[in-house]
């Protein structure tokens, strides 16, 4: 244990990040009504981050996205969101875990379609060099030195 960092704390208790979203317009307004609270960040963790996320009624996760190199993990506790993923919709349910393999090409996020809030942990790497695929959107992100870095599709800025 560092100095600066706790050993234990109370998740609900960390301060939501700041800025809701990494997405250039006009994908960072989507965005809205999701809160995360990153829990790893706490703890100094640097090779996977854990967020403790909520999902307001209407709200989404993310764009729908895989990872080339990243392996990420969500766990349900509260709430009954929908797995959007290349296969369709699946209603998920407290207790509910879902994985996504690095470079399977799977695009996924959940949404929150009920009137009631949804609460999950998830888990991804923090792999170098990692690139992140938007099938239903002109969008791309490469990780390069610790940050998101987003163009078209075409690789032309935003």
């Amino acid at each position: 244990m560092s100095k600066t960092n706790p050993l234990t704390c109370v998740a609900a208790t960390v301060a939501p990040r700041t800025k809701p979203s990494n997405y250039p317009e006009p994908f960072r307004s989507q965005m809205a009504g999701r809160e995360k609270r990153a829990l790893g960040d706490v703890f100094g963790l640097s090779n996977f981050g854990v967020n403790l996320t909520r999902l307001a009624p209407g709200a989404v996760s993310a764009l729908r996205h895989s990872h080339t190199l990243q392996d990420e993990f969500i766990y349900v506790l509260q709430g009954s969101p929908t797995l959007h993923t290349d296969e369709g919709h699946t209603q998920l349910a407290p207790g509910v875990c879902a994985g996504f393999k690095a470079g399977s090409g799977n695009g996924h996020r959940l949404i929150n379609q009920t009137e009631a809030e949804v609460i999950y942990l998830e888990v991804g790497d923090r792999s170098p060099g990692d690139q992140g695929l938007y099938p239903d959107d002109d969008l791309k992100a490469k990780l390069l030195n610790g940050q998101w870095q987003f163009t078209h599709k075409d690789d032309t800025p935003y």
